[in-house]
């Protein structure tokens, strides 16, 4: 038996405590998973960032040239 007694607020304040660990976890493993996804190789061209350039490979396929 525990020398000092735990009030009941105690036990409240543990349960929200662990549901915003919990909710906390969850979206850091949320984002993760998603910037794995993100910078892992998705197919036979690399993934390409956007630059607010002109990308001229991007027209020839529209174009139906090769690039």
């Amino acid at each position: 038996m525990p020398i000092t007694q735990d009030h009941e607020l105690h036990k409240r304040r543990f349960g929200r405590n662990l549901g915003v660990g919990l909710t906390l976890l969850a979206f850091v493993a949320l984002v993760f998973g998603l910037t794995i996804v993100k910078v892992s190789d998705n197919g036979p061209e690399p993934l390409k960032g956007f630059d607010h350039t002109f990308d001229t490979d991007l027209a020839k396929k529209s174009e139906g040239g090769k690039p």
